[in-house]
């Protein structure tokens, strides 16, 4: 199945790389910076064009003749992130914009994407009220990237949107093809076949009240778009695993892996440009996993077990739309590490905490995972449905 994307703010493309490695057709980036266009245009066959997506007429009519059945994109998000000064500005108008070309073309699907706390801006309420008055069904999910197959502890927003389908059509997706794991650097290292040669590595913490030295045995913190060397001065912490003597902070190179870019991606140099854009990349795989799940949904997976289940959890529990998807990516983890059978739910909770998988979760994590079972077998008695 061929449906044609186009992909807007497209920076140096981690977006359509892992929309295409999921069998959709980009068929053109949009994008304002210099250098990200120029890094785009050596590394996709497909044309990227200079424009300025604030002007909605204008963009609406550059984009149209692409035809896209999907439109993708992560509007910038300095207005939003931590890292800023949390007053939203002219920066965040532009996920405004991004609504407003999405309604005057009217694509059959789209997917958004931006920090976590774009959900809760001013301009995102704004944006969900025109992709509502267009007839979209929206899926609103923040995923974690380490659990979709990215080695970061990089927590973003998803706002994906369907031509008149019901809200959380992609939730059930979304949620139960999560690893049981987060995925460590060394992990992804090893399966990529890269070297790996630091076991400690230095990353720039936004306060010295945090720690600065992290192991490759445990998820990367979030790639940001700087890079500084450790500071001569700089004291341990008391959460840093390892002395600082002689740590350094990651290569370029390094930062790009765990930002899941394939060995032969094409940077323009290893410049400050070059680093600003690997930081403000969206993550090659959780594009990925997001494009996979959106496109078992277009194949006909519609999940509608999974989405009964959110349902009964949201009318009849009285949880909200988050923990509920929440609870069911917890029941997904369980299901990895035990199938569930004929036993009732005090049965298989006596079963699973025996798997090693399940003790090797944190003591928090295997509480969660309790409730959502016991939430899981009630729903199963009332309803006798087993989920797939």
């Amino acid at each position: 199945m061929v449906i044609k994307v186009v992909d807007l703010f497209c920076g140096c493309g981690g977006m359509t790389l892992g929309f295409q490695k999921a069998g959709f057709d980009v068929v053109a980036g949009f994008e304002r910076w210099d250098a990200a266009i120029f890094c785009y245009g050596k590394n996709f066959n497909h044309p990227v064009e200079d424009a300025d997506l604030s002007n909605v007429e204008l963009s609406v009519k550059a984009i149209s003749k692409y035809d896209p059945g999907i439109i993708i994109g992560g509007p910038p998000c300095q207005d939003f992130s931590v890292a800023g000064n949390r007053v939203e500005g002219a920066r965040a108008d532009l996920t405004i914009s991004f609504a407003k070309i999405v309604k005057e073309i009217v694509p059959e699907y789209f997917v958004m994407e931006n920090v976590e706390r774009a959900a809760e801006s001013e301009a995102y309420k704004n944006a969900r009220i025109i992709f509502k008055e267009a007839g979209y069904g929206l899926t609103e999910k923040v995923l974690d990237a380490s659990f979709c197959g990215v080695p970061q502890k990089r927590r973003r927003f998803f706002c994906i949107g369907c031509k008149d389908a019901s809200d959380g059509f992609l939730e059930g997706l979304l949620s139960t093809n999560q690893s049981i794991f987060p995925l460590t650097v060394k992990e992804y290292f090893q399966q990529e076949k890269c070297e790996l040669p630091v076991e400690y590595y230095y990353r720039h913490p936004r306060s010295y009240k945090r720690r600065g030295i992290f192991s490759v045995d445990e998820p990367s913190p979030t790639i940001r778009g700087i890079n500084r060397p450790k500071p001569g001065n700089y004291k341990k912490h008391d959460g840093d695993g390892a002395n600082p003597d002689g740590i350094r902070n990651l290569s370029c190179q390094e930062r790009a892996l765990i930002q899941t870019f394939p060995l032969d991606f094409v940077w323009n140099d290893y410049s400050t440009s070059t680093e600003q854009m690997i930081g403000n990349a969206v993550p090659v795989k959780l594009a990925n996993y997001v494009a996979a799940c959106l496109m078992r949904y277009i194949k006909g997976d519609t999940d509608l077990q999974n989405l009964r289940f959110i349902d009964w959890l949201k009318n009849e529990k009285k949880l909200s739309a988050r923990v509920a998807g929440d609870t069911l990516s917890r029941v997904g983890r369980a299901k990895k590490i035990l199938e569930f059978g004929m036993e009732d739910g005090e049965q298989y909770l006596k079963k699973i905490s025996e798997e090693p998988s399940y003790k090797n979760l944190v003591p928090s994590v295997r509480a969660q995972v309790r409730r959502a079972i016991r939430l899981y077998f009630e729903y199963v008695s009332m309803h006798g449905e087993v989920m797939s």
